[in-house]
């Protein structure tokens, strides 16, 4: 594809005003062999997506490139980034916990580029649905990502489907201590965009808590933070419950997010958090990388982290892109306190809200029961809560549109009497069922 054609989309569906320096020099180099090293919330995906689609020719009708990544919510990411950039190349994401059933559907036609988790394609592989042998192009995105949650034999077994390689990718937030053995990579290119990642914006502060339990202390802090968005860091799925239930009894916007709930659970999780709808999210770690999130104000680390790239992790969903952030660090008396784990000064917060006022949630988020496959687009739902809701454009917040339904923001004091305004309404002509989520 011409990089002027991928400039303008990405631009256009994606609302990048400018390149930045890694994705430019992906529109210009010409390796074959690459190594992409990057931390998160860089713009990593969007690069090496421009570096994939200058390579790819129009649609072959076989597979012309494979992206695998470690997580169902990056392989979505990832799609959602490539799928309206690749116009005339079919994309599709196949990862665990979506129907088998529909991955298979979606392959009467011939994928050009197929976004999946290792297990998932290795499964499609294993019942003879796929045909890798043409493949040209392989991404490994958060390869170290994907060696630590155990799929080095999954990737290995896949790559050796393929034969007729000729652009190879691994990207990565770290700088990569182990290099695959299953494909030729010894003498890539290796473009380190890490050097430059320090984050002197980023404040580090030790939250000081007199009791073990620290609830009481996460409490007060949250009530003394100023207006923004935080991400409450726990080291276990029941911890992040308990804690996310006694921050919702306590009157926080709060949500929550972990391996153990659904897919779609996870996704309107991280929807409601990017929309501000639930500015505080409680998570464990599967939230501390890969994830699209917008700008975070504060991380608050309830647990200590278990390792130093999860101490590094965590961090970096704040201060990104040049922007300011916050991380708190609640510590014990007595604790262990992990060698990487710094601070630049103490806190003990009073719980009292700052003048300012403290977290709120100013949105509310409507539901709509339909989606792409009934023709709904982004464009649809917000020319429909303008002309029928009585919205203006900037009251309009962030859409999502999914296969069957859709959410959207809206001003939180204005959310009820949007509805009203709507209900009598058609959008697009078809009957839409319309109500306020939270």
């Amino acid at each position: 594809m011409d990089p002027r054609i991928i400039t303008e989309r990405l631009k256009e569906r994606h609302g990048i005003q400018q390149l930045n320096e890694m994705q430019l020099l992906m529109a210009s180099t010409d390796a074959r062999k690459l190594i992409l090293l990057a931390p998160t919330g860089s713009g990593k995906t969007a690069a090496f997506a421009i570096r994939l689609l200058r390579y790819l020719g129009p649609s072959k009708g076989s597979v012309q490139a494979v992206i695998l990544a470690p997580s169902r919510e990056l392989v979505l990411q990832i799609a959602d980034v490539i799928r309206p950039v690749a116009a005339g190349l079919k994309t599709v994401a196949f990862y665990g916990g979506h129907a088998m059933a529909e991955e298979v559907n979606s392959l009467s036609v011939t994928p050009d580029i197929i976004v999946a988790t290792p297990g998932r394609l290795l499964d499609h592989l294993t019942r003879g649905n796929l045909d890798l042998s043409g493949v040209k192009a392989l991404v490994l995105d958060e390869y170290d990502k994907s060696l630590e949650l155990g799929f080095l034999d999954e990737m290995r077994r896949i790559a050796r489907r393929m034969r007729s390689l000729e652009l190879i990718m691994l990207t990565s937030a770290t700088a990569l201590q182990e290099l695959p053995d299953f494909i030729p990579v010894r003498d890539a290119e290796i473009f380190d965009f890490t050097r430059d990642a320090a984050r002197p914006r980023l404040h580090t502060v030790r939250v000081n808590s007199p009791e073990r339990d620290k609830i009481n202390t996460l409490t007060d802090l949250l009530r003394s933070l100023p207006d923004g968005r935080a991400i409450v860091f726990v080291n276990h799925r029941e911890s992040a419950e308990r804690v996310y239930g006694l921050l919702k009894k306590a009157g926080f916007p709060v949500g929550l997010y972990h391996g153990g709930l659904e897919q779609h659970e996870r996704q309107l999780a991280i929807d409601l958090f990017n929309n501000g709808t639930t500015p505080i999210l409680v998570s464990t770690d599967l939230g501390s990388r890969g994830l699209d999130i917008d700008d975070v104000n504060y991380v608050i680390h309830y647990h200590l982290p278990l390792t130093p790239e999860t101490w590094t992790h965590r961090n970096g969903r704040t201060a990104r892109m040049g922007a300011s952030g916050t991380a708190y660090v609640i510590i014990a008396e007595g604790e262990n306190i992990p060698d990487a784990v710094t601070w630049e000064r103490d806190l003990y917060p009073t719980g009292k809200e700052p003048a300012e006022g403290g977290i709120r949630s100013h949105v509310a988020t409507l539901y709509f029961n339909a989606g792409k496959k009934e023709k709904i687009s982004r464009g649809d739902i917000a020319g429909f809560l303008i002309q029928k809701g009585g919205l203006t454009k900037d009251e309009v917040g962030k859409i999502v549109v999914n296969d069957h339904s859709a959410i959207a923001a809206v001003p939180r004091d204005k959310a009820r009497e949007v509805v009203e305004a709507v209900a009598p309404h058609r959008l697009k002509n078809t009957k839409v069922k319309i109500t306020l989520m939270r």
